[in-house]
């Protein structure tokens, strides 16, 4: 009996253990080798959506110039993007955490920052804020920030964009659209067409949705894809059966490609101009704009970490095991999203599905990773899925980013109106960066009205004075005749 413990229990345990398990340290968290690979598999499917998504939300806008980016470049940019850095994210961070193009921070780029520069000026202030990430990460600095807003905004700024996402996802599919202003009506927008949901994209929307609501409800793995999938092989089938002319579907017809297989589309890599969105948009609006990206950047980034590390039993005391390294890689994910053309790369939330799957190391954030480099082979088949079928997963999303509403103390009259104002401009002006200023402006005013200076913190003030500027830039400009 002693024999056989004693062959079952080797006097040195790591010296059974393959270069994998020790390099990753799987047996020591507690996992193993099929956990990670059925993890890494997992958090894969739960967010290949956004190769899809991705290039819908950037290839829906345009820059000052009117030059839009295509379908191949922005599959290709997101997909090679999302992949290397994931892997990164395993090897130096060895967390089971999966990065990607950000939802909401991508909307930032698309429809606030591009229109107000070329796209190669707005990459490079993508790439900015990856450096000042990097460079706050590494200084502690990152850490005084955040303490310095209050919670309850940095909630807000995520049920407001949530609220963004889901507006773009219903806009995209032609579920809200603007209404004309013929009749001098004071309500700006309308569901479908004349009020009404007719045609058959908005059914393939409607049927989108509610499956993909199923399949959350019911707990299947990879149910936004699913959705996705499952909605355009039904919308080819029914376009090729009833021949829709092509703009019935928007940017996007379902038919199927001459190819499923196609070489990569590299050509934004590289595409960046640091500093001339400082000229085109003018040296306060870009700040503006860079402070945005930042801002939502590590502070999306931040919660996930800790929310998902925790899951995975990385916690120690209160801390993640790695968190310098986790930030880092962070950091340079957001640069990198600006040098390939993918807008700001970040932590995604969808990366728990993996931890529940039973993921604890970076071999599965590598696992996830070569699968989405693997992507890059079928980029074709993103150009087939129509906005009708990807935009519902914009809409549970945002959803989903809705449930943080909870946690802001809406019986506290210091912050319900910041918060509210935070969360409401951003969808109705359809720019994060109002949403932002306009809480942090209204929260200090409220702590100056109530004579409590000393609990805006100077670095509020000081962001509430930038954001006062922000507002007033066109009537100080004519005050001081520089218009």
């Amino acid at each position: 009996m002693t024999q056989q413990l004693s062959q079952e229990r080797p006097a040195d345990p790591d010296s059974a253990r393959s270069p994998v398990d020790r390099f990753f340290q799987i047996t020591r968290r507690g996992s193993t080798m099929s956990r990670e690979l059925r993890g890494g598999l997992t958090t894969f499917v739960a967010m290949a959506y956004i190769v899809m998504l991705n290039p819908l939300i950037l290839g829906s806008s345009t820059d000052a110039t009117g030059a839009a980016l295509t379908s191949e470049q922005l599959t290709t940019a997101t997909a090679v993007t999302a992949g290397v850095m994931t892997i990164l994210m395993g090897m130096i961070g060895n967390a089971p955490l999966a990065l990607a193009a950000g939802l909401g921070v991508n909307a930032v780029v698309a429809f606030t920052i591009a229109p107000s520069m070329t796209w190669a000026q707005a990459f490079g202030l993508v790439v900015l804020e990856g450096v000042l990430i990097v460079v706050l990460a590494v200084s502690g600095v990152r850490e005084r920030i955040i303490n310095a807003i209050p919670a309850p905004l940095k909630t807000a700024l995520t049920v407001g964009i949530g609220l963004y996402i889901a507006l773009i996802g219903l806009v995209s599919a032609g579920f809200v659209t603007r209404k004309p202003d013929a009749a001098d009506t004071t309500v700006p927008v309308q569901m479908g067409e004349g009020g009404h949901l007719l045609g058959l994209p908005i059914a393939v929307f409607c049927f989108s949705l509610l499956l993909m609501i199923v399949l959350m409800a019911r707990r299947i793995p990879g149910a936004i894809l699913i959705a996705i999938g499952v909605s355009t092989v039904l919308a080819i089938v029914l376009n090729a059966a009833l021949g829709l002319p092509a703009d019935a579907w928007g940017t996007i017809a379902p038919e199927m490609p001459e190819s499923f297989v196609a070489s990569p589309d590299f050509s934004l890599f590289g595409q960046v101009d640091l500093f001339g969105g400082f000229v085109s948009a003018g040296g306060i609006a870009a700040t503006v704009f860079l402070f945005t990206l930042v801002l939502s950047g590590f502070f999306d980034a931040m919660g996930t970490i800790t929310s998902v590390g925790s899951e995975a039993g990385l916690s120690r005391n209160g801390k993640i095991e790695g968190m310098g390294r986790i930030l880092a890689v962070d950091g340079v994910a957001a640069a990198a999203g600006g040098l390939t053309g993918s807008s700001p790369n970040t932590v995604f939330l969808e990366s728990a599905t993996g931890v529940a799957e039973g993921a604890r190391t970076g071999l599965a954030s590598v696992v996830t990773g070569v699968l989405f480099c693997l992507t890059l082979l079928f980029t074709p088949l993103a150009a087939v899925v129509p906005a009708q079928a990807a935009a519902p997963a914009l809409v549970v999303v945002g959803g989903m980013m809705m449930g943080q509403a909870r946690h802001i103390p809406w019986s506290d009259p210091d912050f319900v109106i910041p918060a509210f104002l935070t969360i409401a401009l951003i969808p109705f002006t359809y720019m994060i960066t109002n949403g932002i200023g306009a809480g942090l402006v209204a929260f200090t005013v409220i702590k100056l009205a109530k004579g409590k200076p000393r609990e805006i913190g100077w670095l509020v003030g000081v962001l509430s004075l930038v954001f006062v500027v922000y507002f007033g830039v066109e009537g100080i400009e004519v005050l001081f005749g520089v218009k």
